[in-house]
């Protein structure tokens, strides 16, 4: 009794101080990550205020993007019109901020989908000799058309939707993740730690699992990043040219294409959405670069 009723205070004073050191360390961390990777710091950041844009649009938006009004057509930008209006009386501004929606799943989705296709493929044809002839080749033969040629290609061949942008983007992207899965794998299948799980007799499927698969991720998500924003802009080329999204859904690229004819009397049609665009690219291409010098053995020793 004496003991329980001895020590009132000393757990008192354990909160209290745990209430003040952990935020100084949680600032500390922050600041330490910023200093050493200022590039996926920034990109991060400008990342994240684009997606915060895509979700919160309709809060954002000052009217309806696909409302038409020929009376206010072709605008210049003004405090009712942040961006002007286009040829069709629409608001560009909430345009603009709807079309991140379609640029963000674009990219995002083409990403997840290749970066795991190419994962498969990559990880079956490195490690299993018989089927890397054969896959290669079938790869190879892809990767000799241009991207935006054969993703122009499949459109032609279904209907424009945002859905089927992902999946002619995905099929360009999928053998340039394939082969550097492979090249992964195959330096990989030659070290001593997997030569020895080999000879103990362990399965291909463990194998590739265990082994092989971990050492994979750091890459892969590295290129993912740049397969993120090489895919925001094809889809803009894509609607750009009518090919990708239908007219009606608000997209950077159909936006640009809508006001290319009046570029030289309302360059601001174009000018915005071109800048959104960039500016997203941008920040997907800092946090590639940084997640490459961090995730790089070489470069971090190097920095």
């Amino acid at each position: 009794m004496s003991i329980t009723t001895g020590l009132p205070f000393a757990p008192a004073a354990a909160p209290e101080l745990a209430d003040v050191l952990p935020p100084r360390k949680r600032r500390g961390r922050v600041a330490m990550f910023v200093y050493r990777h200022p590039t996926i710091a920034a990109g991060g950041l400008l990342l994240t205020i684009i997606v915060a844009i895509a979700i919160f649009a309709p809060m954002l938006g000052t009217m309806d993007p696909t409302a038409l009004a020929p009376a206010r057509r072709t605008r210049a930008p003004n405090a009712q019109y942040w961006f002007g209006t286009d040829m069709l009386g629409r608001d560009v501004y909430s345009r603009v901020l709807y079309g991140a929606r379609v640029s963000l799943i674009v990219g995002f989705s083409v990403a997840f989908c290749s970066a795991i296709a190419g994962m498969f493929i990559g990880l079956v044809s490195g490690f299993v000799r018989w089927m890397d002839a054969v896959v290669m080749r079938i790869m190879d033969g892809v990767m000799s058309i241009p991207s935006i040629l054969l993703a122009i290609a499949l459109m032609a061949l279904t209907r424009g939707s945002v859905q089927n942008v992902v999946i002619a983007i995905t099929v360009a992207e999928v053998p340039r993740v394939s082969r550097l899965v492979r090249g992964v794998v195959l330096s990989l299948r030659e070290q001593p730690y997997v030569e020895a799980a080999v000879a103990s007799g362990t399965r291909a499927p463990k194998i590739i699992l265990k082994h092989i698969l971990p050492n994979t991720l750091a890459p892969l998500t590295v290129q993912a990043t740049f397969i993120c924003a090489s895919a925001m802009i094809t889809e803009a080329i894509l609607s750009f040219i009518g090919a990708g999204t239908p007219p009606i859904i608000p997209s950077w690229g159909n936006i640009m294409a809508e006001g290319r004819a009046l570029w030289q009397v309302k360059p601001y049609i174009v000018f915005f959405p071109a800048v959104f665009l960039s500016v997203t690219v941008l920040a997907v291409n800092l946090l590639g670069d940084g997640l490459r010098d961090a995730l790089d053995p070489r470069l971090a020793k190097r920095i």
